[in-house]
């Protein structure tokens, strides 16, 4: 199968118009992802839809960043086409980043969307040359992030150290997994990078953070009916 095809088959809109709940920006959110974000298993787009989130409310105020919040269909592009230069034209260009996050989910079959059952979260120093893995369910996704890795080390064309965390904080259930993405990602992000003085060496251990998966839910969702009512004030 042509490469357009397979990734048209893994990232095409197969959604229906009704379906629709909120968009924002390059995401668009649906029913069905308001309704997993809820209680469920977190879908790519409610994995999109934080990135972007970061990235319009939080990326934008630090103009000297040079950091990438890449997408989940990115990361799956990343590590599912053999095709590398191909690769390398729908990714962003890494020549000036120092970071990359990268969601990582384990599904292994191309031709299924929305595939795979747990998330877990890479980040990757450019500047050190490491790759941070963090997994709430020990390490599921070891194999897949370390393949992320050697990878994004092909990408960056430069060696990567994989190092897994093992003082990630761990779920407490099976459906948690990409809220802590999500949360993870966010303080890393904010408490660690953007924060961090000149020349000062940022810890990337969690040890001893805490997450609050089901706070972390709720927060989501009530930034996403915020800016549902901010659409809807904005067009009446």
């Amino acid at each position: 199968m042509p490469f357009r095809e397979r990734m048209a088959r893994r990232f095409g809109d197969t959604l229906s118009p009704e379906k629709a709940y909120l968009s924002y920006y390059d995401v668009l959110l649906t029913v069905e992802d308001i309704k997993s974000l809820k209680h469920d298993w977190l879908t790519d787009n409610n994995i999109a839809f934080w990135e972007e989130y970061l990235e319009r409310e939080t990326l934008v105020r630090y103009p000297q960043a040079r950091i990438v919040l890449l997408r989940p269909s990115m990361t799956f592009l990343l590590m599912k086409e053999p095709d590398m230069s191909q690769v390398a034209t729908a990714l962003p260009d890494f020549s000036k980043v120092t970071h990359v996050f990268l969601p990582i989910n384990d599904n292994r079959n191309v031709g299924v969307a929305e595939g795979g059952s747990h998330w877990s979260l890479l980040l990757v120093s450019a500047l050190d040359g490491v790759s941070f893995h963090y997994d709430s369910l020990g390490g599921a996704n070891y194999a897949e992030a370390n393949l992320a890795s050697r990878k994004m080390a092909e990408i960056l064309r430069r060696p990567l150290r994989f190092v897994n965390l093992e003082d990630c904080p761990q779920q407490e259930n099976g459906s948690d997994c990409g809220v802590f993405v999500c949360l993870l990602m966010r303080h890393l992000l904010v408490k660690r990078l953007l924060n961090a003085h000149a020349r000062e060496k940022v810890s990337m251990s969690m040890a001893g953070k805490m997450v609050d998966s089901n706070g972390g839910r709720k927060e989501m969702l009530r930034i996403i009916e915020n800016l549902r009512k901010e659409g809807e004030r904005r067009r009446s």
